[in-house]
């Protein structure tokens, strides 16, 4: 897949504008999105992703297309995920809810930060060593055990805006007990103050660092066009702070997410190794063809999702009809 230096500089600076624009209509007036607008939002970026995707179609062909989708769908279901974690963070630092599209917003900024040196880092590594697919293969292998055991142990959740980096960040610097808008910091009887969203945005930074080392790897089981990575990662974290909204208490609902998740990373581990094998010629060795197509990954995306999302919404509804009964 050739990607000319015209084509990613357009790509980039369109990315740009649109965060750009979102950002600052929010900075001018923090508010709590209603149904309305967030449901418009999600549709507008889901529909710029589809469209972008056949757009990868028509000019590299469906390969790269199905590419894409899979990235997108496999990124933008470990960002729904995080969505918990986002919402831990603001009820533990008693967020406004005014303020929480904003918090959300710089979030997903620092996000793309991460991921972008990540996915830099991820094609020089990939470039250079064949042999980084059997530790990516070995880590999302790893990240998707340890995924279905928290599941099974819900009542060992850490608490994430409680990481090194916070402590620091509390301990060195005076802070108000209050918010004061989006501001980080504020002067206080000539004192220069800290506000609690500086803590808000250090500890949705951090997660975000995080999240990144178990998305990067993923998506590069999926295709290892760093040009699809970085959109795919893109379009995956767009209308992410307008879906915390709209969905509300659904995601309290999608109670088998984690594992479906959990199955998505192990299968995409496994393609890792697979193509390992294959990079070494051991699967031609031994009489077959360990590379996975695209299609089938698409299928096991797809179709692990759409079954643990039904699955969850039917258990969640029979939970609830047996509380109320």
């Amino acid at each position: 897949m050739h990607v000319t230096t015209e084509v990613w500089l357009i790509t980039i600076t369109a990315m740009v504008v649109l965060l750009g624009v979102d950002l600052l209509y929010i900075g001018r007036r923090p508010h709590e999105p209603s149904m309305k607008e967030a449901g418009v939002a999600i549709a507008a970026f889901s529909a710029l992703a589809v469209v972008f995707g056949m757009g990868v179609w028509y000019i590299w062909g469906g390969r790269y297309a199905g590419e894409f989708f899979a990235g997108w769908l496999t990124e933008y279901s470990l960002s729904v995920d995080n969505l918990f974690i986002f919402v831990l963070i603001m009820a533990n630092l008693r967020v406004p809810r005014q303020l929480q599209q904003y918090a959300l917003m710089v979030g997903i900024i620092l996000a793309l930060i991460f991921r972008g040196i990540f996915i830099g880092l991820g094609a020089a590594a990939i470039e250079a060593f064949s042999w980084i697919f059997f530790l990516f293969g070995a880590f999302l292998i790893y990240t998707a055990i340890k995924l279905y055991l928290d599941y099974r142990k819900p009542d060992d959740e850490e608490d994430l805006t409680e990481n090194a980096v916070m402590r620091w960040v509390r301990h060195t610097f005076p802070a108000t007990e209050e918010f004061h808008g989006t501001k980080l910091q504020v002067k206080v009887d000539g004192k220069r103050l800290i506000t609690p969203m500086l803590f808000v945005i250090v500890a949705l930074g951090t997660t975000d660092l995080l999240f990144a080392l178990d998305s990067i790897p993923a998506i590069y089981g999926l295709t290892q066009e760093p040009f699809l990575v970085f959109t795919a990662n893109v379009f995956a974290l767009m209308g992410l702070r307008q879906l915390y909204f709209l969905i509300g208490g659904l995601l309290e609902r999608l109670i088998y997410l984690s594992v479906g998740l959990s199955v998505i990373l192990a299968f995409i581990g496994v393609k890792l190794v697979l193509h390992a094998f294959h990079e070494y010629g051991v699967d031609h060795a031994l009489g077959f063809d360990a590379e996975i197509p695209i299609w089938l990954s698409l299928l096991v995306i797809i179709g692990t999702l759409t079954v643990t999302t039904i699955a969850s919404l039917v258990v969640a509804r029979r939970r609830s009809i047996a509380a109320n009964s």
